[in-house]
């Protein structure tokens, strides 16, 4: 998720506009709203400021890349969208799925 949208979401959970986030934050209207359109993006500090200021916390924290499948991956997306259909439903009906 961008940083565009988590100020944009934080602030419309919040049941504010962009003018009375600007008053709670010292931030310009014009600012934050090309923060939410993602024509500058925000620094890290600046949205932490905004989403506290919406009364909500992005914790960040750091967690191990899980990287085990970036190879199979890498293979699916150099096949066709068709293939990759066939592929899907092949495995569904070894799994016993169903199909409509």
């Amino acid at each position: 998720m961008r940083g565009a949208d988590l100020i944009r979401e934080a602030r419309l959970r919040a049941g504010l506009t962009q003018a009375q986030l600007s008053d709670l934050t010292g931030t310009q209207r014009s600012v934050i709203a090309r923060w939410e359109q993602g024509a500058v993006s925000p620094s890290i500090d600046n949205m932490l400021e905004i989403i506290e200021a919406c009364g909500f916390e992005l914790p960040l924290v750091l967690v191990p890349r899980e990287d085990a499948l970036d190879e199979r991956l890498a293979k699916n997306r150099q096949l066709s969208p068709e293939r990759r259909a066939q592929r899907l439903l092949g495995q569904l009906d070894k799994a016993g799925g169903t199909r409509a």
